[in-house]
């Protein structure tokens, strides 16, 4: 089963758009497509996708300008970008890396040759097998792809939000996160709920680990907010 990757056309042209997105769509891809900085902002705060294809004109700002706006934000630097220009002047192509971008695509382009870029980056940001890695801590063991969670072979029931907070979590071992991270993480930064909302939820998973003896690595560590650590809590 392979999960479909998102790509995200940031282009103010409805044929260019309509033509990349035909392209991507044959090749595997699903895409999502934004006209402007503002929806692509409003876009990638809600779900940051696997990478953005951001031509260089923007209605109201530059594709550069959002490059470097994208790059300064922790949750977002490293979606990979390819930029789409006419421009093909050297300068212009080192200004567009410089800034953050992966990739370089000067129009007029191919389609096969932009999927062949689009694939070629997303290799190197994210090795093969890497999406998909399955992850385990003392017998707890996360399956992506099939979204399964057991315990010693023993299936763990976890509702959608419940899931997502323990995929963040083993993904991120060790590390503390306070609670307005993981709604950003999570949730998303479009979707505005209290913070507590992030204890409920985090109940509701320990109260489905208690009966594997799991609970205990998601730990409260006061003041700061959880962590997932197979290590006793001081």
């Amino acid at each position: 089963m392979e999960i479909e990757r998102r790509i995200l056309i940031v282009d103010d042209e409805p044929p260019i758009r309509e033509m990349v997105a035909f392209a991507l769509e044959r090749a595997g891809f699903r895409v999502e497509e934004a006209q402007d900085a503002g929806e692509a902002l409003a876009a990638v705060t809600d779900a940051p996708p696997d990478l953005i294809l951001l031509d260089w004109m923007l209605p109201d700002t530059s594709g550069v300008d959002l490059a470097r706006r994208l790059k300064r934000d922790e949750l977002l630097a490293t979606v990979p970008i390819i930029m789409l220009t006419a421009r093909s002047e050297e300068q212009d192509k080192i200004l567009g890396l410089e800034v953050g971008a992966d990739d370089y695509v000067t129009k007029p382009f191919s389609p096969r040759e932009l999927v062949a870029r689009i694939n070629a980056v997303l290799r190197r940001a994210r090795p093969e097998g890497e999406a998909h890695e399955i992850l385990e801590a003392e017998g707890l063991r996360l399956d992506p792809v099939s979204h399964r969670v057991t315990v010693d072979g023993q299936p763990v029931a976890l509702g959608p939000k419940e899931y997502r907070l323990l995929h963040f979590f083993m993904s991120h071992p060790e590390r503390v996160f306070s609670r307005g991270q993981i709604l950003d993480r999570v949730w998303g930064r479009n979707v505005y709920v209290e913070e507590r909302t992030v204890d409920v939820h985090i109940r509701r998973l320990r109260k489905a680990l208690e009966g594997h003896r799991c609970d205990r690595l998601i730990q409260t560590v006061r003041g700061a907010g959880y962590r997932f650590s197979t290590q006793e809590q001081p």
